[in-house]
């Protein structure tokens, strides 16, 4: 097995078989390869798999059936803005398209993220702002603001951003996964720049999320506000 980024082996597996699931290579009712097989394809121990084949199961790509073994279920379901999965993951790439209105640059954090205390590192290191506008079928339904330390994450605001996953981007480039959080929900009534990304009436309805997103790294959370037109689409997922 070729592994160019220094990533443990179940992690190479896992990226591997989730891009096949995720591109259609393997599309929902297919059976993966039996454990044995996929241990000969990859050149790992049977341990390796299992722990591959887990975390699939634990975000919903695939389900195990005794006697048949893995059975792909597809993208997890729900609009996933509430899902760890992430949103590119639940709807589909094929179906969401990322426009990045803000690229992201070095700022100062505030004394708070979005309402949430920082740590004294935080404050020290800064932050990196991003803020996109994601489309799903053709309709504007996210803008979100996203705050992420200035902690071990080199040529952060260099990489490519435009119809990414930054749930993808933060855990292939730098191995920092999104593990739960705590968020808080508001109905806020639309400001001009909202009404013009949305393409919403004066002052109509919509949701706001502030949230504090928890990862495997001790000490590293990333913050975020998320607008949400949810008139066509409902928000699904666990968080």
């Amino acid at each position: 097995m070729i592994n160019k980024k220094g990533l443990p082996p179940y992690k190479v597996v896992y990226e591997i078989l989730r891009k096949r699931i995720t591109d259609g290579i393997y599309q929902k009712g297919d059976i993966l390869p039996s454990e044995n097989e996929l241990c000969t394809t990859h050149e790992v121990t049977r341990p390796t798999i299992r722990k591959a084949l887990d975390r699939l199961v634990h975000e919903g790509y695939i389900r195990k059936k005794q006697g048949k073994g893995s059975i792909v279920q597809g993208q997890p379901h729900g609009v996933g803005i509430l899902s760890l999965s992430g949103t590119t993951s639940a709807i589909g790439k094929e179906n969401l398209q990322t426009k990045i209105i803000i690229k992201p640059h070095l700022e100062k954090f505030e004394d708070k993220a979005f309402g949430f205390p920082l740590q004294t590192i935080e404050k020290e290191v800064g932050c990196y702002r991003l803020e996109r506008l994601r489309i799903v079928n053709n309709n504007p339904v996210f803008y979100d603001i996203t705050l992420i330390p200035n902690i071990n994450i080199p040529r952060f605001a260099n990489r490519n951003f435009e119809n990414r996953s930054l749930f993808g981007i933060m855990r292939k480039a730098y191995q920092i996964e999104v593990t739960g959080g705590e968020q808080k929900l508001l109905a806020i009534s639309a400001d001009e720049k909202l009404q013009e990304y949305f393409r919403l009436k004066s002052e109509q309805p919509i949701l706001r999320l502030d949230r504090k997103m928890e990862t495997n790294k001790e000490g590293f959370f990333f913050y975020s506000q998320v607008y949400c037109n949810t008139a066509d689409y409902g928000l699904y997922g666990t968080f």
